[in-house]
């Protein structure tokens, strides 16, 4: 399955549609402007919210919080003692880790479960200017997860270069 995000608008207080490869949209990610932290939320069509994104307000290093129906999904943060400065570590509910690296704010990179191509991330296969394809491997990967991921990745990657 493979997904474009049209890159230019990706900020807090914007809101952005990713779509299908037939140009069809399917997720809106819905940025929440005027809050106390970072949040995103990641919705169907009909606007109905799929995964709520937010950033954790009292941790030692930055990390991101992935939420389904009020119970966490997935943490994200970089990965401590990497000597890759584009590493970052998902940690599941359930205590299995994915890892995300490559160059993140070039927007290309993947996400792995222990060894395992989950996703691509990538502007390769892409001709728009600000555009990059999120290509979903597996079959029975979550897609709106990963697409979660994607987009806190590479907003912790800019925040970082920010500050």
């Amino acid at each position: 399955m493979r997904f474009l995000v049209r890159d230019r608008l990706l900020g807090i207080g914007d809101d952005y549609w990713i779509e299908d490869d037939q140009g069809n949209k399917v997720f809106l990610v819905d940025g929440k402007a005027l809050r106390l932290r970072d949040t995103f939320e990641l919705k169907d069509v009909r606007g109905r919210v799929l995964i709520d994104i937010r950033k954790k307000m009292f941790a030692l290093r930055d990390t991101m919080v992935i939420e389904r129906d009020g119970e966490a999904l997935a943490a994200i943060r970089r990965k401590r003692l990497s000597l890759l400065r584009n590493h970052y570590r998902v940690t599941l509910a359930d205590g299995t880790e994915l890892d995300v690296s490559g160059k993140i704010l070039d927007r290309e990179f993947a996400v792995e479960y222990d060894g395992e191509l989950l996703a691509v991330i990538s502007r390769r296969w892409r001709h728009i200017r600000e555009t990059y394809g999120v290509d979903v491997v597996r079959d029975d990967a979550d897609p709106a997860l990963l697409i979660a991921v994607a987009v806190c990745v590479i907003h912790l990657a800019e925040k970082e270069r920010e500050g």
